[in-house]
Parts: structure tokens; sequence; C-alpha cells
């Protein structure tokens, strides 16, 4: 089946199953080697909620685990609760059947997820659902019932689809350093880098010399920002990747691997990246006449896209 013939099977799915979600995941074999230990869906709505699919190949060995989780903003504090039912699976496209697991849906403050562990092994999906790299996922939920919301649910007419593709980004394209002369002369709370763009997205750097919440006072804080997208048919980005500070001595660069799924004007880093006392210090190679390099490597930058 090819990737037209497989995007087309998936938006006809979809348009009989009103409450469903599907996503489409185009390189799966950089989840299954924990290239990529995670990735989520785009947002889609169903009962007047917003939820997403949440796709984990690190938490069993060889396995690889699926949850559906409530993502909205209306389902906060203490006093809310959601019933129903929902069935997981994951599309066949060999003709064999597809795996199905129906599930009652129980939702409140502590528990805004659930799913299966083990919900398919590496072993069975490569064998029977597995096709050019390529796997399909859903949600299906039905009867949801919230309590203590006040929920206005449109009805809908047809399900909702995506593609995600796991892309690593070529070595040659994914750094970028920030070079900042005059750190101490700094007055500012916070200072930021121009725009660079990799893959379908600009990004830029911000940094907090002398630190920001937790780490105000005690450490450099430092962030990778998402900026707007440079793709019209894109829709999200999920970016893994390292931020540093380097080491211009010995070369033994400070740095931390993390990632999210981005949307324009959203951050993710480290309001603790760098203790103060570990920056001045001379032998670490940190800050050297009084300039700094802090850099981002990115790992993937994926991209997510309605079907």
């Amino acid at each position: 089946m090819g990737l037209t013939s497989l995007e087309d099977t998936i938006k006809d799915q979809a348009k009989k199953r009103n409450n469903a979600h599907f996503m489409l995941v185009d390189g799966m074999s950089n989840l299954m080697n924990e290239k990529v230990k995670r990735c989520d869906s785009l947002d889609f709505h169903a009962f007047g909620l917003k939820w997403n699919l949440v796709i984990h190949s690190s938490c069993v060995k060889d396995y690889l685990s699926l949850y559906l989780c409530i993502n909205d903003e209306q389902c906060t504090g203490s006093n809310w609760k959601i019933n129903g039912s929902c069935k997981l699976g994951v599309v066949s496209q060999t003709g064999s059947p597809d795996i199905c697991k129906p599930y009652e849906v129980s939702l409140d403050s502590k528990y805004i997820g659930f799913g299966v562990d083990r919900f398919i092994s590496q072993e069975v999906l490569k064998e029977k659902f597995l096709v050019n790299d390529k796997a399909v996922f859903y949600a299906e939920i039905t009867g949801v019932i919230p309590k203590f919301l006040n929920v206005t649910s449109i009805p809908r007419t047809m399900g909702t689809a995506e593609c995600l593709k796991l892309i690593e980004v070529p070595r040659n394209k994914s750094k970028f350093t920030w070079k900042i002369t005059q750190f101490s002369s700094f007055d500012g709370e916070h200072h930021s880098s121009y725009e660079f763009t990799v893959g379908p997205r600009r990004w830029y750097l911000e940094m907090y010399p002398k630190g920001c919440l937790e780490g105000k006072g005690n450490s450099l804080s430092l962030f990778l920002h998402a900026s707007d997208l440079v793709s019209n048919v894109v829709k999200a980005t999920t970016a893994i990747f390292k931020l540093r500070v380097l080491d211009q001595l010995k070369r033994k660069h400070h740095e931390f691997t993390n990632g999210y799924r981005c949307i324009t004007n959203s951050r993710k880093g480290f309001n603790k990246f760098l203790a103060l006392e570990e920056l001045h210090n001379p032998s670490n190679g940190f800050l050297v006449n009084d300039t700094i390099y802090i850099g981002v490597e990115f790992l993937f930058v994926s991209t997510h896209e309605y079907l």
C-alpha cells in the first residue's frame, strides 16, 4: 500500500467514525530503536473536549505503549470527571485483523490519561502492521459524559487524521551556536539570539544570565523558543534537541537533551540549566575572556500535518 493510498484509506475510515482520530506515523524505526522515545498526536476534539494520543517506546522493553490523554483547559482543578468508552487500535495494512482494545473511560484530576503499557510488541508490529516504516494508530471515543464541567458539545460529522513524520536532522544542518561577548555587562533580565531555521520552523535561544524562577540568583536559565512555521501545510512540530554551554578549554560541554511538541511562541528548557558557581569557575572553560558560547543541536524535528 503506497503512502497516497494509505492516506486515502485513513481519511475514508475517519469519515466513517465521527469521534475517532487516526495517526499515521512515518518513520517508526526511529521510535522503535528509541532515537525518539515518545510521540504525541495533534490535539483533536470529541464531545466538546480536547484529547491527544501518545505513543511510548521506552516504557516496556520491546513493546510500544499507547495512551489516550485529555488535554483540555476546561479540565483544571479537582472538581471534574469524565465517563465514557474508548477503543485504542492499530490498523492493519496487510489484510490481517486490526488490533483493537476497548476501555471504559474514567478520567479526573488524578488520572488525565489511560492506555496500555504493553499495547503491541515490536515483533508483532513489524510482522503485521508495519509497511514501508509506517504504522497507523487510532482512538475512537464514544458515550462521554462530562461531570461538573460546563461543556458545549457540537456533534462531529467525521473523525480526524494526521501524518506524523519522524525526521532525523542532517548533521550539517543540525547546530546553531550563539556567541555572547561582554557577558558580564548584560543588564536585562533575559536576552535572545537572532532567529534561525531548522526544518519547517524558525527558532531562537533565550537565556537569563542570572536565572529565572527557581534558578533566579543561582543558575543560568536557558530555553529553546519555537517561532513561526515556514510551511503552510505543517500544523505543529516535535523537536528533540540538546541545549549546551560550550567548554572552550577542554570541550567537555555542559548539555542536556530535551524534547517537546511545539506550537508557535512556545518554549522548552531549564530554569536551572547551569549553576552560576560552575559558570564562573575559570577551570570549567564556560566563560573565557568574558565570552560564552551557547548552542543547540537538533536530533529530530518531526512534522505534524492533517490529512
